[in-house]
């Protein structure tokens, strides 16, 4: 059995002669340039990511729908080095907590962080359990989505909703001639006219997913993906009716943010409240304002149309849709300092190899915004087995000189989705966003290195022909890197004719024989590379390496 790093890491503060590579200083290997790379290897099941880095530790956290424990929502992974995870055990959000307002449907999992009170704020979507026809007018709506808070005080959780239902707000858009109203219990085939649509009552309720919460200039506005169900729209160019969701937002107050008890419910500003409301509303009843983003009529781009022709094509068993969704805003700055707003988003089905990510450009977060005609920006490649790439978030790789976008994907078109990691690169002055998506071998994020190997022990003594040493890769940042994680390790090696064996685990290994004269165990840090072969870390030109030897006892 090796020696856990967790029995030897105590150690570190008494054994003064541990052996470390890589590091200024170290007895071997060098702190410089490395040579170290990753690639996407879809190893870890997880939809919707989005990354968190945690100021305390230096790790990443993703969150994601689906993947967690039983008995819980949202999965967590945790990562040194943005593309190294592993998973944490149980999920964000207890199942059956004492507020469990959602049904089901919990999607997009977004968390925040306020470093003044040390809070961490979970928003996460999903499907109303009661009072459906309180919310929106209807007890059979079909997709009555909302968004919940949690709160918690570690990045890994576990999270507890801060209040016994989601946000109180009550999205209403008045102009929405309801050709629910016109249509069968199947909800699949709407009018085939636009004369006839116009005849449907006006008003519906605004169902939401896929929070973002977007900071700015001390203002804080949440953004989110107005579900396709009740928002079928005239397609002139069609001539048809096609559902739609689009990308909405609303200003948030900052009472939430601010409270160190981190107690407080998230708020809309007072001036979306009863925004749409009518004079001849009774009493009580809410139509709260909300701000358009994005809509495919207002910028129509050509690829967003996968799904336009379901309906025919299945058979009458899909909707004619189009999705805009998922949607995450980052802010840059010109050479001459202008604010320069991006937004990325997902559009097609997520279930289909179509789905893909677009972005958007703004001089202020609730716009005008004007979608990209480079997009898709991401988008399947089936020579090297990625699709369905969407919904994702943008991080800062550990220096901040590089930025990335997490998204997830599929290695074929019917596999579930999977954590992949993705260069981002910005040009505001030319209102230019790239992400390089792709399985092949590319560079770890910047400040990742320089790595340290380190041994926790400067011999390894053989009594009874057996031996144990345990080591430890660490970042630039000096936390682990999981040695569990195939797409790294640490290669032990004996010269033949040493008299051992060896018999290596993750994080250390057990020696057995009698060593000869002169025997040592030669370690070296290796990344793992698309083609499944291994390759030795350098750093400065030299090897992340350390050798030890091996005495009898």
């Amino acid at each position: 059995m090796a020696v856990r790093w967790s029995r030897v890491r105590g150690l570190l503060f008494v054994l003064p002669m541990l052996l470390v590579a890589g590091v200024p200083g170290a007895a071997a290997g060098s702190h410089g340039s490395s040579d170290a790379t990753y690639f996407n290897d879809a190893a870890f099941p997880a939809a919707d990511p989005f990354v968190l880095r945690d100021p305390g530790s230096g790790d990443y956290f993703a969150y994601s729908t689906g993947g967690a424990d039983p008995g819980f929502e949202f999965a967590i992974y945790r990562s040194p080095d943005l593309v190294t995870w592993r998973r944490l055990p149980g999920g964000a959000l207890p199942v059956g907590a004492r507020h469990e307002w959602g049904r089901d449907w919990f999607w997009a999992p977004e968390v925040y962080h306020n470093p003044a009170t040390g809070r961490y704020f979970l928003f996460y979507s999903a499907r109303l359990r009661e009072g459906v026809a309180e919310h929106f007018g209807h007890a059979d709506f079909e997709e009555p989505s909302k968004v919940g808070v949690a709160v918690a005080d570690s990045p890994a959780g576990p999270f507890r909703d801060i209040a016994p239902g989601p946000i109180d707000y009550y999205p209403y858009d008045p102009d929405y001639h309801d050709v629910n109203l016109l249509m069968d219990a199947e909800q699949k085939k709407p009018p085939e006219t636009l004369e006839e649509g116009l005849t449907a009552p006006l008003g519906t309720y605004v169902p939401h997913i896929d929070p973002n919460v977007v900071f700015d200039e001390g203002r804080i506005y949440l953004f989110f993906s107005r579900n396709a169900y009740r928002n079928w729209v005239w397609d002139r160019e069609l001539g048809k009716y096609v559902e739609e969701s689009n990308i909405c937002a609303v200003e948030l107050t900052r009472d939430w943010w601010d409270d160190p008890a981190g107690a407080t419910m998230p708020r809309i500003a007072p001036s979306y409240v009863d925004a749409n409301r009518d004079p001849g509303d009774s009493p009580g009843v809410r139509k709260d304002g909300f701000t358009r983003i994005l809509d495919y009529g207002s910028d129509p781009q050509p690829w967003e149309n996968a799904h336009v022709h379901d309906y025919e094509e299945s058979g009458g068993a899909r909707k004619d849709r189009r999705w805009a969704e998922g949607s995450t805003v980052v802010r840059a700055a010109t050479e001459d300092g202008r604010a320069r707003y991006y937004l990325t988003y997902s559009a097609n089905n997520f279930a289909s190899a179509n789905y893909g990510v677009g972005y958007a450009v703004a001089d202020h977060p609730l716009g005008p915004w004007r979608k990209s005609p480079a997009n898709p920006v991401l988008a399947q490649r089936p020579r090297q087995h990625l699709f369905s790439t969407g919904h994702g978030s943008v991080i800062a790789s550990p220096d901040e000189r590089e930025l990335y976008y997490v998204h997830h994907g599929r290695s074929s078109a019917e596999s579930e989705r999977r954590l992949h990691t993705s260069r981002l690169r910005l040009d505001p002055d030319r209102d230019r966003l790239r992400i390089d998506g792709t399985t092949r071998d590319r560079p770890v994020p910047s400040g990742v290195a320089p790595y340290s190997l380190i041994a926790d022990r400067t011999e390894v003594g053989m009594a009874g022909g057996r031996g144990e040493i345990g080591w430890r890769v660490g970042t630039a940042s000096g936390s682990a890197l999981p040695l569990e994680n195939p797409l790294n390790r640490v290669w032990p090696r004996v010269a033949p004719g040493s008299g051992l064996r060896v018999r290596a685990e993750p994080d250390g290994a057990v020696l057995l024989g009698r060593p000869a004269a002169g025997a040592r165990l030669s370690l070296e840090y290796q990344r793992r590379r698309a083609d499944g072969s291994y390759a030795t870390v350098h750093q400065g030109g030299d090897p992340v390496a350390i050798s030890v030897p091996v005495v009898p006892r």
